[in-house]
């Protein structure tokens, strides 16, 4: 920049001002670095070593209510997703599996601020806390059974309320019905799953959430009053069930089937997933005693035969019945079957 010209006399001229110096030349700029993940982003990953065989896909199955469940999916690979409403939030897991003589080498993969969470119980999720001691064959079809399906483990959620809901959507309906309305109040109610998950997945809302929940949503989804006031009730002492898994899956029971709704059929179905409980037969189902009955014994049977015949297997009756499920034969259907009801149109 050049000196300024002195003003006009009489006035003194100002002191010359030194020339600006030349701009310097300008660095080429830096790419702009990444976004930090967020925590919806970020993966966190766990390597786990089963010390035996476990079938991923058939122990993890439980958890699917239903083929379109927006909170399970097995993806084209073959892994298994699960969202999961974890005491940390949301999260998202993906699992794959290989066989690693003499066990299973499991890989899971989790997203969201339930991402630690859903690693940590990842084990016990595919049944390393459950005891098969004591558990032997004592009809030749269940040894059978036992030898088609070695995979098969009973595993634990550790989420009571998660699993009590869509138990309460299955009393007394048809599947179809059941996991209809399951669908239809996620989509409404839920949470977007974290991470990369398969398109169309969500995370169950949390209790306050279904508490709240209007009474033309739950018409809408076809949920009639008495299953809508059970989940309702639930969803006010949910802390409450909660904590009792830590006591043990008979105090679990005990508060569960003190809630009005929940019989012993609702509270065998949500022990089963949440605490693992591989003794929580199903007593008041449409179809397992039939099952069980003609399995075992060659005909049909009620609660109490089904009972009766399970009886050698105490602490092992839920795991008997999951076989026979997979395995077993059913009786010849004589009658019509259940019809699906839609309460949208009453």
């Amino acid at each position: 920049m050049t000196a300024p010209q002195p003003a006009a006399p009489p006035a003194p001229a100002p002191a010359p001002v030194d020339p600006a110096p030349a701009p310097a030349a300008r660095a080429p700029s830096a790419p702009p670095a990444p976004a930090a993940p967020t925590p919806s982003d970020a993966e966190l990953r766990r390597e786990w070593r089963a010390p035996f065989t476990v079938d991923v896909r058939l122990t993890l199955s439980p958890y699917r209510h239903g083929g379109g469940d927006p909170t399970f999916r097995t993806d084209a690979a073959g892994a298994v997703w699960r969202t999961c409403l974890t005491p940390e939030g949301p999260g998202t897991l993906r699992v794959t599996s290989r066989s690693a003589d003499p066990g299973t080498a499991v890989v899971g993969q989790a997203w969201g601020p339930g991402a630690a969470w859903l690693l940590d119980t990842l084990p016990a999720q595919l049944g390393a806390d459950d005891d098969l001691s004591g558990f032997s064959a004592h009809h030749a079809i269940v040894g059978e059974l036992a030898a088609r399906y070695p995979g098969l483990r009973v595993g634990r959620t550790g989420r009571l309320f998660e699993a009590l809901v869509p138990a309460v959507l299955e009393q007394k309906v048809v599947g179809v019905e059941a996991h209809r309305a399951w669908r239809i109040l996620l989509a409404k109610h839920g949470t977007p799953a974290p991470g990369p998950a398969p398109r169309g997945m969500r995370v169950v809302p949390p209790p306050r959430a279904w508490a709240r929940i209007p009474s033309w949503d739950w018409h809408r989804a076809g949920v009639e009053g008495v299953r809508a006031r059970t989940i309702i009730t639930a969803a006010g002492v949910a802390a409450r069930l909660e904590e009792a898994l830590d006591i043990g899956s008979a105090e679990a029971d005990r508060r569960l089937r003190s809630l009005p709704g929940i019989g012993p059929w609702t509270s065998a179905e949500i022990r089963q997933r949440a605490a693992g409980d591989a003794d929580a037969v199903s007593v008041g189902d449409y179809h397992l005693p039939k099952t069980v009955g003609w399995t075992l014994a060659g005909r049909i049977t009620d609660d109490a035969g089904m009972l009766e015949l399970l009886a050698p297997y105490a602490g092992h009756r839920y795991r008997v019945s999951r076989l026979i499920e997979l395995g077993g034969t059913a009786p010849p259907r004589r009658g019509p079957r259940m019809s699906v009801r839609d309460y949208r149109r009453f």
